[in-house]
């Protein structure tokens, strides 16, 4: 790996999608970060219900994500599924602040993570378009770290909305649009599809279920510990309600996620950098411990300092794992079949992710809150176990 590569600077449209990204999460957070609260205190759900919304709605994406995949590397361009996708999203977010029951948000959640789904593959695959290989750790890690800029800087305004207009959720939904809106602008002007994809279309791929067997073992690999690993991690609903659990108030809920994403922040650019230098099994692992020790402080913390250091650790895991699967998938496939792997990757792992937040619901109403955290920290136990032998580094 040429130093002069490493060393580079990452493409304009690079830092485009992530300011997108960054948009986007703001919008999205803004909402996600009172949700849990908004079913329970003012739509009167209950935890069970919370964790089948969150999952059903995060199942959508990969099944989106699979077959917006596929199109993508069909019609040889990335850029138009990644506008509908953002501007689906965009449309998604007044429904929130009109909702007057838990069906409702059910459909504004589900339109939103369709909205996602579309998006995602396509988008994530241009950015190993506009890449060198050499750099592509580090530029997932760029785009994960201003994401999730935007995912506590959501949060942050929320927390102050809610304070300065006296718990006003529906508010704070309406105002959640403005980033979406920025979000879709700057992807309209500042990002440029690279010609050498779009002149692929010549050599697309059919979209039939067989691809996915010609995807190859180093794929499957990563595919089988990532799904692992959102087995273990479930909906992030359920940090809040846990803060909330132990007595943080609905003003200061907002909190959580702020937290999180901060740690997943300043975590992501350099585990993207580190993920390009040294073996990349030693940043799973670390992300599988990370999730582990918060899964057992979350678990067992009686006071929010203890709640909120679990959040951290939890957000920890974030940033080491999650730019790193990106820049292995991208790295296991060709260009022409890279939005598929991308697509059959999110699908395998939602299914996994619908699995985890129904069963984290499930255990926390009918045993309580330790058990969800408990049964997450022991299928983490098992997914460091299989990073050991896994054979899916360079």
């Amino acid at each position: 790996m040429p130093p002069s590569k490493r060393g580079s600077a990452l493409p304009r449209g690079v830092w485009a999608l992530g300011f997108v990204s960054l948009f986007m999460d703001m919008s999205s957070e803004m909402i996600h970060s009172l949700l849990p609260v908004f079913l329970v205190g003012v739509l009167g759900a209950s935890p069970t219900l919370v964790g089948l919304i969150e999952g059903l709605g995060d199942a959508v994406t990969p099944v989106s994500k699979l077959f917006s995949g596929w199109a993508s590397d069909r019609l040889g361009r990335r850029k138009p599924f990644a506008l509908f996708g953002y501007g689906l999203a965009l449309f998604s977010k007044p429904l929130f602040a009109i909702a007057p029951n838990p069906g409702w948000v059910f459909a504004a959640r589900v339109s939103d993570r369709l909205a996602k789904g579309i998006r995602g593959a396509p988008r994530d695959a241009l950015v190993a378009d506009l890449t060198p290989e050499a750099q592509r750790g580090t530029a997932y890690g760029l785009r994960q770290s201003l994401d999730s800029v935007g995912a506590f800087a959501g949060p942050i305004i929320a927390l102050v909305l809610m304070e300065r207009f006296h718990d006003n959720f529906r508010l704070v939904f309406w105002v959640a649009a403005l980033p979406a809106l920025a979000c879709v602008t700057t992807l309209a002007l500042f990002v440029k599809e690279p010609a050498k994809h779009a002149a692929a279309r010549d050599r697309r791929t059919p979209i039939r279920w067989s691809v996915a067997g010609s995807l190859g073992s180093r794929f499957w690999s990563v595919a089988g510990v990532g799904g692992i690993l959102m087995l273990a991690r479930f909906s992030e609903a359920f940090l809040v309600l846990r803060a909330h659990n132990v007595g943080l108030a609905t003003a200061l809920m907002p909190a959580v996620l702020i937290v999180m994403n901060i740690v997943y922040s300043a975590s992501a650019y350099l585990a993207g950098v580190l993920a390009d230098r040294i073996d990349r099994r030693i940043m799973l692992r670390a992300g599988f411990g990370a999730l582990i020790a918060a899964d057992l402080i979350l678990a067992f913390g009686d006071h929010i300092g203890a709640i909120m250091a679990g959040v951290a650790l939890w957000g920890l895991h974030m940033g080491l794992t999650q730019g790193l699967l990106a820049a292995l998938i991208a790295d296991s496939t060709s260009d022409t079949l890279r939005g598929t792997a991308f697509g059959v990757f999110s699908f395998v792992s939602g299914l996994t992710m619908l699995a985890a937040s129904v069963g984290a619901g499930y255990l926390w109403q009918t045993i309580g809150p330790s058990a969800a955290f408990l049964a997450g920290a022991g299928i983490a136990g098992a997914g460091l176990s299989v990073t050991v032998v896994a054979a899916y580094d360079r």
